[in-house]
């Protein structure tokens, strides 16, 4: 899977359990794994492209720009971050969850460094997101990596 930009937390949770649930291996390649996309890392057989960008946010209305309260934000930022390593998952709390308009972009190489599998065949990756953001979707910003 690749060059998936999100979409509705309460369905991706849902598909993530049953890939889970199945022991489905997961493979995200492509150009960009967006939101909802990045639940997939924490899944016990899933693998990350080094050339993949990551877009990381925190939880927010079905409406662009405008913010959950904060019981909602509270809780959809816990059940995010239970879906990631966990030093992926304490930058997220920390830092990550915080952005809601745009992304806090990590790439598939930083996430590697961090444990996180890298796909058979992917060290060899030629395209470098931290030099060249074409085909990105607008609005994607860099985020400081989690602290090794």
């Amino acid at each position: 899977m690749g060059d998936d930009p999100g979409g509705s937390l309460p369905a991706r949770v849902a598909q993530v359990a049953r890939l889970r649930a199945e022991g489905a291996v997961v493979e995200i390649r492509g150009r960009y794994c967006l939101s909802a996309c990045t639940l997939y890392i924490g899944l016990p057989r899933a693998c990350v492209s080094p050339a993949t960008v990551f877009g990381f946010h925190g939880p927010s209305s079905r409406f662009y720009g405008i913010s959950l309260p904060p019981r909602q934000f509270e809780h959809w930022s816990r059940v995010m971050a239970a879906h990631y390593p966990p030093r992926l998952r304490r930058w997220f709390m920390a830092s990550a969850r915080h952005v809601t308009m745009g992304f806090a972009r990590l790439s598939g190489r930083e996430l590697i460094a961090l444990g996180v599998a890298a796909c058979p065949g992917a060290a060899g990756a030629s395209l470098d997101p931290g030099r060249s953001d074409a085909g990105l979707p607008p609005s994607v910003t860099t985020g400081s990596p989690p602290p090794a």
